[in-house]
């Protein structure tokens, strides 16, 4: 007889959820992480990532859904594009406890499935709230010291599997080999732990888990198989955390959301320096330097003062500041390839010093705060932010909210395109259906 498997509980709990039992508060967070991540998606299409690998799925044809766009591809490759589209400007959202960004995986993949199997609103949001649960718990019982956390594609697939297997009904020993084979077969994105250049388009690599999580559940379904012990050794995952409370309360829920299109280590800073700049009335044109103490993750990041590409500049504090200082806080909604080499911009962001401070290292993951020191016009001021704008702790409200969501789509689909949009999603579960927000993210690109 088998002995019993960390993946083996997790396929059980997805196999035996019903629909029903989701409550109210779950539900509800995951209509509006579906609300942030199409307003990500949205402005996220129209980049040269998103064009590439759109255009790949289109060109291959087929009946999956690509968003914002005429015609579709192979479900997994359609399913692909549309998260590429969705992290393509680093303001999808992020749960502090896995240190990564899990809707961008999770929900194309639950829309993909919900596609193909023509689910009820209903089964959509429970689905997203499974696909975050084992993601999120997966992630978060990970030894942060053995395993690489920069890269969300570390985990992201196993919520792709959950999200995507729950829908089309898998029974639980193909999810529990799914999820063995996701995990197994992530990216291993080894650049990202020691190259300096963040500057490309794998980034995190989520993408990625969403065309692998969904290959392998169908892989699963045909009998198979991969290491079924994958979560079952305690140097890298704390097995037991994994399956502790299962179902008796839901991860998505801390879900935060991001009001700056960059790094959200670099977050803390933005709200720290923006708070200054608004209440002590400094002029950008004085300020004479920015210091910031930060952890050390953030200290590692490219930091560039004159990025090359707008993934550069997603994870530069220097350059994010001096154009948050210079613009406001919508220069960073989104940062777009006319913000790169400005030259006022650069000239601030070679002012701009990092300093890892360990009191503030000490409460990472859980937190990331930073301390933003301002000199300018003689005077010394300076912001602690523990809790970046967006956290459960400091939410964005509902009409922030709205206001990043008309922000992000208007632009990207027009007025009515991006108002249909957001009845979609708001109306799920309230009357509206899946078909109807599906129907709407095919709305074409302005321009």
């Amino acid at each position: 007889m088998a002995r019993p498997t960390v993946a083996g509980g997790l396929a059980r709990f997805l196999a035996g959820f019903a629909a029903d039992a989701l409550p109210d508060p779950a539900r509800a967070a995951a209509r509006r992480c579906l609300f942030d991540l199409v307003a990500a998606a949205a402005a996220g299409a129209g980049g040269a990532a998103a064009r590439s690998v759109r255009g790949l799925a289109l060109a291959r044809g087929g009946p999956g859904g690509v968003w914002f766009a005429a015609g579709g591809g192979p479900p997994e490759l359609a399913a692909m594009a549309n998260a590429t589209a969705a992290s393509a400007l680093d303001i999808d959202d992020g749960h502090r406890a896995a240190a990564g960004h899990p809707g961008a995986a999770v929900i194309p993949a639950a829309l993909a499935a919900a596609e193909r199997e023509g689910s009820s609103a209903g089964q959509l949001l429970t689905a997203v709230v499974l696909g975050y649960e084992v993601a999120v718990r997966i992630a978060a019982a990970r030894d942060f010291g053995r395993l690489y956390a920069l890269s969300s594609g570390r985990w992201s697939g196993y919520g792709v599997v959950a999200a995507a297997g729950w829908l089309r009904g898998t029974p639980a020993p193909a999810l529990a080999q799914a999820l063995a084979m996701a995990g197994e077969l992530s990216p291993w994105l080894v650049g990202s732990g020691y190259g300096g250049d963040m500057g490309n388009q794998v980034k995190e690599g989520i993408p990625w888990t969403v065309q692998g999580g969904l290959v392998a559940l169908e892989l699963a379904e045909r009998g198979f198989t991969g290491p079924l012990d994958l979560l079952d050794h305690p140097e890298h995952y704390d097995g037991a955390a994994i399956l502790r409370g299962l179902g008796e309360s839901f991860a998505i829920e801390g879900t935060y959301f991001k009001p700056y299109a960059c790094c959200r280590w670099i977050h803390s800073a933005l709200d720290g320096l923006l708070a200054i700049l608004a209440e002590e009335a400094v002029e950008p044109g004085r300020i004479e330097a920015i210091r910031v103490r930060c952890v050390r993750r953030a200290a590692t990041l490219t930091n560039s003062a004159d990025p090359d590409c707008v993934e550069n500049a997603q994870y530069s504090f220097p350059y994010c500041l001096a154009l948050a200082a210079l613009g406001g806080a919508r220069a960073l909604l989104p940062l777009r390839e006319e913000s790169l080499h400005r030259p006022e911009v650069v000239a601030l962001a070679r002012r701009v010093e990092l300093e890892v401070d360990p009191e503030l290292d000490a409460a990472f993951p859980a937190r990331c705060p930073a301390e933003v020191e301002l000199l300018a016009g003689g005077r010394r001021l300076t912001r602690r932010v523990d809790l970046a704008l967006g956290d459960p702790g400091n939410p964005l409200g509902e009409r922030a909210h709205l206001r990043k969501f008309l922000a992000l789509t208007v632009p990207a689909l027009g007025a009515a395109p991006a108002k249909r949009l957001a009845r979609a999603v708001l109306g799920l579960g309230r009357g509206g259906e899946p078909a109807e927000l599906l129907a709407a993210l095919r709305a074409p690109l302005a321009g």
